[in-house]
């Protein structure tokens, strides 16, 4: 990734590797809106605005280093491609989705932002993350920050249904009690199997959100989230399945520690053909 830094801001100077809208706009990430034709990026306490420019794109932030990272700017997408590029089946969602990064968020915004995301659609998932950020999240001069496990382990189950959660408002309070930002950390040294069950015995984390985790929370590259959309997308190029673990197995098995990339570019090609 070519990209040049500045004091308030990053200059990508790529626009095959990087595109906002792809990245922001492929199911991983919900802490961001568009306004015109710029995107506003909030996760954690952070902010950073994306602006297209002649030879790419500036990210304008106080938070430099921080959005190197977030935007996972020093992995070579290139290679992953000429990677993945052998399998017939990712040439046309490749090409649709080439700006995709898979980004390096908070665990613990990641865990919350898809317990919420269950069984539920990204607009409605948006809102309710903004109206909790806005409730209890603390004000910064930019809006408000995701709240801390502290400020959210203090609400009642109530405080989440208020917020637009349904019937996941008793998954989040129970969740909340059953776990620390350092039990999530400490968790990172367990092998991916070992680690998915430790997210599966979480109240209200089924198969999808626990491969979700393990993907944008864990950056596990042998996770493959399967959801209607990739369910579709697979009965479309393979033998039909309804059993969504056969499903998850085999493209694992097919894609191995690239998994995650191909379950991105796959989903975002799928869902945007309907």
């Amino acid at each position: 990734m070519n990209y040049k830094v500045q004091s308030d801001r990053i200059q990508i100077l790529d626009k095959v590797d990087f595109n906002p809208e792809h990245i922001l706009e492929c199911g991983q990430v919900f802490s961001f809106h568009k306004e015109g034709n710029v995107y506003k990026v909030y996760p954690s306490s952070k902010y950073a605005e994306i602006v297209e420019t002649e030879k790419g794109y500036d990210i304008i932030t106080k938070d430099v280093k921080y959005f190197i990272e977030y935007f996972d700017l020093n992995t070579d997408y290139s290679k992953i491609k000429k990677d993945l590029s052998k399998f017939e089946i990712l040439k046309e969602p490749m090409a649709f989705g080439s700006g995709i990064r898979i980004l390096k968020q908070d665990l613990f915004e990641v865990l919350i932002s898809f317990i919420i995301s269950a069984n539920n659609n990204i607009k409605r998932i948006k809102h309710i993350l903004n109206d909790i950020r806005a409730a209890i999240g603390q004000k910064t001069e930019y809006g408000y920050a995701f709240p801390t496990y502290e400020q959210l382990l203090a609400q009642d189950e109530a405080f989440f249904a208020s917020m637009g959660a349904g019937y996941r408002a008793k998954y989040l309070f129970n969740t909340l009690r059953q776990i620390t930002p350092d039990m999530l950390d400490e968790w990172r040294k367990l092998d991916t199997i070992s680690l998915q069950k430790k997210l599966l015995s979480l109240f209200g984390v089924g198969p999808k959100v626990a491969d979700c985790v393990l993907l944008f929370g864990y950056g596990r590259g042998d996770a493959f989230p399967v959801d209607t959309w990739i369910h579709k997308v697979y009965n479309r190029y393979y033998p039909p399945l309804d059993n969504r673990t056969t499903i998850h197995n085999n493209l694992i098995a097919q894609f191995g520690s690239l998994s995650g990339y191909a379950q991105q570019y796959l989903f975002y090609y799928q869902r945007s053909e309907n």
